[in-house]
């Protein structure tokens, strides 16, 4: 396998990674939404979802740079949870963020194609 194939599967890799930590952002959310404070089947669902990512963590650091997955990672999380944000817990997105999340696009096709 190409080198270049490998740096693109492993961005891959951390754009699954980062669906996967969204899941248990959403679990853990959902945690605190109800009168009690905490739910601890959804908090320990979010918590278990979590710990699973170190496995895949342990996996893309063989193939990429810490830097180049810690910023596909960090921006990959946060256009993931922007969405379920919007659609699941119908919060609002204002101006700036929008801009944000633009420029949050434009730094992903960036890392892939310099990565």
């Amino acid at each position: 396998m190409k080198i270049m194939d490998k740096i693109i599967l492993a961005l891959l890799g951390t754009i699954l990674l980062a669906l996967v930590g969204v899941a248990g952002d959403f679990f853990i959310n959902l945690a605190g939404e109800g009168k009690k404070f905490i739910d601890w089947k959804w908090f320990t669902l979010g918590l278990i979802i979590y710990a699973s990512t170190a496995f895949g963590w342990f996996f893309l650091m063989k193939h990429i740079k810490l830097s180049t997955l810690g910023a596909f990672y960090a921006v990959s999380t946060v256009l993931f949870l922007t969405i379920v944000s919007v659609f699941y817990f119908k919060e609002s997105v204002n101006t700036k963020e929008v801009f944000g999340i633009g420029l949050a696009i434009i730094s992903l096709i960036l890392l892939g194609k310099f990565a």
